[in-house]
């Protein structure tokens, strides 16, 4: 695989419609890209008026096998009711190829936008979340990682130090604000949870609303702790997230048991989506994409801001972690 393919550069029109065509599929109207950085993602309508979703991965992210589990898992929720967008087979397959490009087929599943001040779906996606960890609880990936402290913060760490983005003067300040910040996730991680297969990124974009919510894009789908699917639904001050948080483990727990010392891993995961997300961007700034959707990356103001963001996130982990009301 070149390295314009794994820019997407080979990726025109005419090839995705041919690929499509290969599973029987005539493209009837055009290709309109949906937002997605990390992979090429187009809805169209077939010739029955039929709308699809197509999914090209991005080359060298991840392996035929690790999309299988992605797949599976999709639809293992799907066949135990749970709303989730979930590939279509072609010849017993889900995982697809195409001049060396691997992609899958989805049904079009329109929604509205989760609303994330909405205490009504909140309670809603946390019963679903306990259902999707149910099915999570079965059996671990086998091909896809963990969520651990290289991927998220040593591998990145080296990337920072060699990258020409971060400015020569800022460089030394970033590093240090990074180098303290995981130092301090250290002291804070462990892992004494029972691992489970998660959704990954389980953030409001990534939920839609019909009858009830609908959950999309397993992408980042990785055995871990259950509060990773659940953290990233908390906003507003501390007072608001623990009434979020004991909102939705409430309702999780109807239909999955919750391990209360998973809380104080939610600063811990903060910081390391943190850094792995900047980290994110570094790694794939040669995508023409990227510079062209993140331009303050090259901003002087962006690195020391990030820095002292760094820095408030080492004196948030020092604080005491969040707690639910005791019950009596």
């Amino acid at each position: 695989m070149t390295d314009s393919a794994f820019n997407f550069q080979t990726l025109h029109p005419d090839t995705i419609m041919d690929a499509l065509f290969e599973q029987g599929i005539r493209v009837d109207s055009g290709l309109t890209p949906l937002n997605s950085f990390e992979n090429r993602v187009y809805q169209f309508q077939d010739e029955d008026r039929k709308r699809y979703v197509v999914k090209f991965y991005r080359p060298h992210r991840w392996s035929p096998q690790q999309i299988e589990e992605e797949h599976q898992f999709a639809l293992e929720l799907l066949a135990d009711e749970v709303p989730t967008a979930a590939p279509m087979h072609f010849n017993g397959n889900t995982v697809l190829h195409h001049q060396g490009f691997m992609y899958a087929v989805f049904p079009s599943l329109g929604g509205r936008q989760y609303e994330t001040d909405n205490l009504d779906q909140m309670e809603w996606v946390g019963r679903y979340l306990g259902r999707i960890h149910q099915t999570g609880r079965r059996k671990l990936f086998s091909a896809r990682p963990d969520i651990g402290l290289r991927e998220y913060l040593f591998e990145p760490r080296e990337l920072f130090e060699h990258t020409p983005l971060i400015p020569s003067t800022l460089k030394k300040s970033f590093l240090s604000a990074t180098d303290a910040l995981i130092e301090e996730v250290k002291l804070h991680w462990h892992t004494d949870f029972q691992p489970l297969r998660l959704h990954g990124d389980c953030h409001p974009g990534n939920i839609l609303w019909r009858d009830g919510p609908l959950f999309v894009d397993l992408d980042d789908a990785r055995n871990g702790p259950a509060i990773q699917d659940i953290w990233m639904l908390l906003n507003g001050d501390k007072a608001e997230q623990r009434m979020q948080l004991e909102m939705i483990i409430e309702a999780y727990e109807e239909f999955a048991p919750f391990e209360s010392d998973e809380i104080a891993l939610i600063e811990p995961l903060r910081a390391m989506r943190m850094i792995y997300y900047l980290a994110w961007i570094v790694r794939r700034w040669d995508d023409p994409a990227f510079p062209r959707n993140f331009p303050w990356l090259t901003d002087e103001d962006y690195w020391r801001r990030q820095t002292a963001t760094f820095t408030e996130q080492v004196r948030v982990l020092r604080e005491p972690p969040l707690t639910l009301t005791p019950m009596y």
